[in-house]
């Protein structure tokens, strides 16, 4: 069918309009947006919201969503079709007043069909409820049409699907097969040509009967010299369909895709067209920071690029099905996805979110999200859910069995795993070492508390106790019906597991589908050295709005997870602004792709106090020497490496070698008293020096530096740039102690989409022009306007220069 991108000329309002009000003349004019659009990341936040810090204390309403359009005469005899990609956190959706369906789960994409509804040659108005209500999610969900919005229609005759499977590769060529239906919507049968054109093979042909209705076919095709896909080369192809009527096309389809081959088995692991392969993977949430989950290409590649540049290799969607956009990305990056239907089955973990509705919808969802990851490359994995509390009963079983079948009858091609949390299976039966802390959790699921109190259990729970739980007796009794349902074994804390699994069963392949961010120094040589272990996915890879305050360090307070002003969970390897934080860095080395050592120093202003630690948390620490007022005060130096010795020098006086790893893993740590100047480490290996890593303590800010992720952006509002300013002295190094206010101004072919600072606890709104730096950083995300043109960004801050930059607005296709 021809698709055409129906984001334009949308208006929103908030609430769901009384009939009455209509009547009476006080129905409210709606906001002209563009789609996508989130309507939650515009409100205020309250400190009393119900959902409180989960959802970073935004609340949550609903919205109505309007599109005036005309149906020219012309689109008689068509079907006409919208398909929405995502509405949260639900939506119902009406043509000219009248109903056409309803659907429950924000996460997943559906259709509706206008044809029967249409005015020709007259005004539609197509509405889209989207309706929400507090304690829905885990996290931050945001709300609206947050996802594309498509106009689909076919005349006489039209695709409707095509999947692509590669078969084979051999020395020279690879062996494709095509899959599609085509819809015959005539009165009678139709013989048509369908015409195949894919880069590096023979056009092929062929007369197909179609009856009325829908028809399948299918054809082999052979590709010569294919460039496969992989995370190091993400080549993707084009299959261009055609369908003929004599001359004249009726109808084409340009599906993407790539081309590769997955294998599994415990003795090689994951492979990927014959190369073993570790998941070097991080959990991410689907929201885009300063922008909410306003869900655009660019932001989607913004992310994936950042993540990919600080050493991941894959990602896991937690815990819902990924977007279209999102998997576009990764294709294109080269991203490795593990998609996952779900974060509830039939035991809500809050009082009105999807588990309210899984039992009768979890087959159309589980159904929608294979046929979206079909074509791309990147989905190696399908997750059936996340810490499942029903996991463990009888029930569960069955049902983890029965949607793992219905995933693999649609697509035998991709493996299938479950992120299991040990404690949740074994909540009733914890004994007294856990007692207590089972207790809360039960008490908090009862009172619809969401993540706070479980994340507070298994933050406090350290890992030499985690690991004695992980490996008991009664849970692995326990978990082997619903393991032994999966292609692969996910484990969410249980590192304890990964080596033993294979002793218990030496064909079953394990991956670590959720772990703590301090864990890698530990865990990752299991994975690299265990070949049944085919990677590990950190909680989490970049960080996100909601759960706030999981990872945030409040110094004289107790706090099971954070609290108002917290917006953020903290606990990313990447801030909100693209800055990679010194677990980044301790994470890179452990994977064995960077060798120089890195530099982490504890803030002196807190040193020593303490704050409310749990395994999220790692040290708090900066990447920076620059500490004005602390001058003498002592602090704790930690020096990040993979060699046998490390060497620390402050303004050229040594303080001696240490041995790296004695205490923790690819660590030294030295106590310092804070002197400006340079601090300086020097890795040895077998005596040699082997890298180093210098800090130099900046001086007073003279200047904001600007740094532009896309100079030239996409006309029709849908294209982004990412524009980070920076506070640096007279020589352009970066002073991170400096939190002065930044303005940003935007004028011409483009709107400011967001702006704001990694700064968690931040108070203003992200629709402000200003904002106070975070370690001396602001970021403002720029979305192109409807037309060509240029936009001119401004930055200005007290005391310092106008900084501008332009960027250019074009016309093109949607990426």
């Amino acid at each position: 069918m021809k698709r055409t991108l129906f984001n334009e000329n949308w208006t929103v309002k908030p609430g769901v309009q009384d009939p009455f009000s209509a009547l009476f003349g006080g129905a409210a004019q709606g906001k002209p947006v563009t789609l996508p659009h989130d309507a939650m990341i515009e409100e205020d936040r309250d400190p009393n919201c119900e959902s409180g810090g989960q959802a970073g204390f935004y609340p949550a309403k609903s919205y109505t969503y309007t599109k005036v359009f005309t149906a020219p005469e012309t689109w008689q005899g068509r079907r006409t079709l919208v398909e929405f990609e995502g509405v949260m956190q639900k939506a119902m959706v009406y043509l000219n007043g009248e109903f056409l369906m309803s659907h429950a789960y924000g996460y997943t994409g559906f259709t509706v069909d206008l044809t029967s509804y249409l005015r020709y040659g007259q005004e539609n108005e197509l509405k889209v409820l989207a309706l929400g209500q507090e304690k829905a999610s885990r996290w931050y969900s945001g709300m609206g049409i947050y996802r594309d919005v498509y106009l689909l229609q076919g005349g006489s005759a039209y695709i409707s699907d095509i999947k692509i499977t590669t078969e084979t590769i051999e020395e020279g060529y690879a062996v494709l097969r095509v899959d599609g239906r085509a819809v015959n919507q005539s009165a009678q049968p139709k013989t048509v040509e369908l015409r195949l054109n894919i880069e590096g093979a023979a056009p092929f042909s062929a007369m197909l009967c179609l009856a009325l209705g829908e028809n399948s076919f299918f054809q082999r095709v052979t590709v010569d010299s294919p460039a496969l896909w992989s995370p190091e080369t993400p080549k993707m192809y084009a299959c261009k369909a055609e369908l003929y009527e004599g001359e004249i096309m009726l109808d084409a389809e340009t599906p993407r895709f790539g081309i590769r081959t997955l294998q599994l088995d415990a003795r090689q692991g994951l492979r990927i067209n014959g190369k073993t392969v570790k998941l070097r993977g991080a959990c991410i949430h689907h929201d885009n920071g300063v922008i909410g989950c306003t869900n655009l290409y660019e932001a989607e590649r913004f992310r994936m690029e950042r993540l990919k540049s600080a050493g991941f290799n894959a990602i896991r969607s937690a815990h819902h099905p990924a977007g279209p956009s999102l998997l576009k990305a990764c294709d294109d990056v080269g991203i490795l996805v593990m998609d996952e239907l779900a974060d509830m089955w039939n035991e809500p973990k809050n009082p009105h979110d999807f588990g309210l509705d899984f039992a009768k919808f979890w087959e159309d969802a589980a159904a929608e999200m294979v046929a979206k990851d079909y074509n791309h490359p990147s989905v190696v994995l399908y997750s059936t859910g996340n810490e499942i509390p029903e996991i463990s009963k009888a029930q569960g079983y069955a049902l983890h069995r029965a949607i793992t079948e219905k995933i693999k009858r649609i697509d035998p091609t991709r493996y299938t795993t479950c992120g299991i949390n040990g404690f949740l299976a074994v909540s009733d039966a914890l004994g007294s070492m856990m007692e207590q802390e089972k207790q809360e959790t039960i008490n908090a699921s009862n009172a619809g508390a969401g993540s706070e109190a479980l994340n507070s259990m298994m933050g406090a729970s350290q890992w030499e106790q985690t690991d004695k739980f992980s490996e008991s007796a009664l849970l692995t009794e326990r978990l082997e019906p619903s393991v032994s349902s999966v292609d692969v074994a996910g484990y969410n804390y249980l590192t304890a597991r990964h080596i033993p699994e294979n002793l218990r069963h030496p064909d079953r392949v394990v991956v670590g589908s959720e772990t703590f961010p301090p864990e890698i120094g530990r865990l990752w040589p299991i994975v690299r050295d265990n070949p049944h272990v085919i990677g590990d996915f950190t909680w989490t890879g970049y960080d996100y709005l909601g759960e706030a305050g999981i990872g945030i360090p409040h110094y004289g307070e107790v706090t099971a997870q954070g609290m108002f002003p917290d917006r953020l969970a903290y606990c990313g390897d990447i801030d909100l602004n693209a800055a990679r934080r010194p677990v980044s860095y301790l994470r890179e080395i452990a994977f064995g792709l960077r060798h120089e050592p890195y530099i982490a120093v504890h803030r002196p202003e807190v040193f020593g106090k303490a704050f409310d630690s749990n395994n999220w948390k790692y040290f708090d620490s900066l990447h920076s020497w620059t500490y004005p007022g602390q001058e003498g005060k002592p602090t704790r130096v930690y020096v990040l490496a993979d060699c046998d010795e490390v060497e620390l020098t402050v303004n050229g006086k040594p303080l001696g070698r240490k041995k790296i790893g004695e205490v923790l893993p690819y660590t030294a740590a030295y106590e310092v008293d804070y002197q400006p100047g340079q601090l300086k480490a020097v890795g040895y290996r077998d005596d040699k020096p082997c890298g180093e890593d210098l800090l130099s303590t900046a001086g007073a800010v003279a200047a904001i530096k600007v740094t532009v992720y896309n100079e030239t952006v996409q006309a029709g509002g849908q294209g982004l740039s990412f524009v980070m300013a920076d506070l640096v002295d007279e020589k352009g190094a970066a002073n991170l102690s400096d939190g002065r206010t930044v303005t940003v101004k935007v004028e011409g072919a483009g709107s400011l989409q967001g702006f704001g600072s990694a700064d968690p606890s931040s108070e203003g709104s992200y629709q402000s022009n200003t904002c106070p730096a975070f370690h001396g950083r602001v970021m403002a995300v720029i979305r192109g306007g409807m037309d060509a043109g240029e936009c001119r960004v401004t930055f200005s801050a007290e005391g310092l220069q106008e900084v501008s930059v332009t960027l250019r607005v074009m016309s093109q296709e949607a990426p």
